[in-house]
């Protein structure tokens, strides 16, 4: 069992980092294994909104969404941090995570999010943390996964990396989604071992009601 953690802050060894690696280390005194996978800090374009994906099989813009989304076959779980940028997530994972879960549902490749645990976690001097987290759930609400939560929303609060260190409540709620996370896979294995069936997929179906 592997979880893939996502950073989204453009600091390679940041606070969203930091907040990272302390669920990395929880993960493997649990059992599972993780990477952390930093996106980067060069440009990640949005979405073009071409529907290339659905014919290609892939994004059309070649950059980190494209080797993200082959890494992310073989990982049974994600977390995606990032830090917060005028109350938001920073524009950067926004692009990223747009691309990636569209192209992968466009392009039929959708089995590489559904049905597996995913979470946010985000980093603040202050403020905007659970708008942000509220913008980065529903990348897994409209994916099939299971939201994993702590015992507070998931979010720790410094200027820097060695102040993120001093938020004890907050590096203590990363162990509590690590651990949550590693119980839930723990879980699904059982019950993939006891030969519990996944739920029944059907064609999806769109409404509209503009004429």
């Amino acid at each position: 069992m592997k979880v893939l953690l996502v950073n989204g802050s453009p600091n390679a060894k940041g606070c969203t980092y930091t907040a990272l690696s302390e669920i990395a280390s929880t993960l493997k005194e649990e059992g599972i294994n993780s990477e952390i996978y930093h996106i980067g800090n060069q440009p990640i374009a949005g979405c073009r909104g071409c529907g290339a994906c659905t014919k290609l099989g892939h994004c059309v813009i070649n950059d980190k969404v494209n080797e993200f989304l082959e890494k992310a076959r073989d990982f049974d779980g994600f977390i995606f941090g990032s830090p917060v940028h005028y109350g938001s997530a920073c524009g950067a994972i926004t692009s990223f995570m747009d691309r990636a879960f569209f192209s992968a549902f466009m392009s039929g490749r959708g089995e590489i999010f559904i049905h597996k645990p995913a979470t946010a976690v985000v980093s603040a001097r202050r403020s905007g943390t659970t708008a942000t987290l509220d913008q980065l759930n529903k990348y897994f609400t409209i994916s099939e996964m299971p939201i994993i939560s702590g015992r507070y929303w998931n979010m720790v609060h410094g200027h820097t990396p060695e102040e993120v260190k001093q938020d004890v409540e907050g590096l203590q709620n990363m162990r509590f989604v690590a651990r949550n996370m590693a119980w839930h896979l723990k879980c699904q294995e059982a019950g993939k071992k006891a030969g519990v069936p996944q739920p029944k997929r059907e064609e999806v179906v769109f409404t509209n009601f503009i004429r």
